[in-house]
């Protein structure tokens, strides 16, 4: 079932991404065991839920909303990402956004600076669903030379 999400992708035992999951889908992640949502989408955006959170906590999992704006990611935001996930270990956790583009590039950025996953691996769900524009491959490269603490 959690194949049918968009551009679902497992990326570790204990994490997956994905694109917006719908109502049903959030309960199909909370079925397979995940307990932490991180969605890095806008809430105000036309792909949004109208209440992602209450639907999440509803389902008895956790929910942090660390919004990235797609045309402008920022350090910032990078290491508030790294921030939740550092404070969760042993958790699952399924990280999404729109179309897994924004939560492929920053579960790369974690699984190599974090996990020590050489970036081959820690970007093959990245690789898989997109190529970075301008934009994002800068940020890409500045996060790589200069890790979020």
């Amino acid at each position: 079932m959690l194949a049918r999400i968009y551009n679902y992708r497992s990326c570790a035992p204990d994490l997956d991404t994905s694109g917006q999951p719908d109502e049903d889908e959030l309960a199909t992640i909370a079925a397979a065991g995940f307990d932490l949502i991180i969605n890095l989408g806008l809430h105000d955006a036309e792909y949004a839920l109208a209440d992602e959170a209450g639907s999440v906590r509803a389902l008895g999992m956790d929910y942090v909303h660390v919004p990235v704006a797609f045309d402008a990611p920022a350090p910032r935001d990078l290491r508030r990402y790294f921030e939740v996930m550092d404070a969760h270990p042993g958790r699952r956790i399924w990280v999404h956004c729109a179309a897994n583009k924004r939560a492929s590039v920053f579960v790369g950025l974690w699984l190599h600076l974090r996990r020590g996953l050489p970036r081959d691996a820690a970007f093959a769900v990245q690789r898989d669903i997109w190529q970075p524009d301008a934009t994002w491959a800068r940020f890409m490269v500045d996060a790589l030379a200069s890790a979020p603490d």
